[in-house]
């Protein structure tokens, strides 16, 4: 098995370091030696902190599962159901100390930096066009109301998925996820 790329190193460190500590809790010297390798390295293989940070949020997005969203044989909600419930299980992981990337990087650079912005804008485009597939197929199913607009529920699953997210900074338990359950799953989309 090779051994990982300095790059390769740099951007898996990234993803650790920058979800833990956001990104203006660390600096590049955190991430490189996080790593293992040279300072002066990072400049060989990111223009900036924010190229780095991008890289990480995409590296992040892909261990997310969102391929749980569209699981042949499985119902449409208990997908979506699934889905979350994969987030709810990495969040536990971590003592329901970190929080979502999307979240954090959303507070933190969607301000100052305008290329983390528009990718940030693009995540949750894809991830709310991801949800509302699955709300689509559930009404075909007859498993929620055709009368809802599925873009609707799906921007406000996220958004709430996101807020109950934020909670979990200041509970440090499972307590507003379980609301996040209820409400989605026995209450707004039954």
């Amino acid at each position: 098995m090779a051994r990982p790329s300095l790059r390769e190193k740099l951007a898996s460190s990234a993803v650790d370091t920058l979800h833990a500590f956001g990104f203006k809790g660390c600096s590049i010297q955190d991430i490189t030696e996080a790593a293992g390798v040279p300072k002066g390295s990072f400049f060989n293989h990111f223009e900036n902190k924010e190229d780095l940070a991008i890289d990480a949020l995409r590296r992040y997005i892909e261990g997310t599962r969102p391929d749980l969203l569209f699981e042949e044989g499985v119902p449409p909600l208990q997908r979506l159901k699934n889905h979350f419930t994969f987030l709810t299980d990495r969040l536990a992981e971590s003592g329901f100390e970190r929080g979502c990337m999307l979240g954090i990087f959303a507070t933190e650079m969607a301000q100052d930096y305008p290329k983390m912005r528009e990718e940030l804008r693009l995540v949750f485009e894809t991830w709310c066009s991801a949800v509302e597939s699955v709300l689509r197929d559930a009404q075909a199913a007859g498993d929620i109301d055709p009368r809802h607009d599925p873009g609707l529920l799906a921007r406000y699953v996220v958004n709430a998925w996101e807020g109950a997210v934020v909670r979990l900074k200041l509970t440090r338990d499972r307590s507003p996820l379980d609301d996040f359950f209820h409400v989605c799953f026995k209450l707004l989309l039954k």
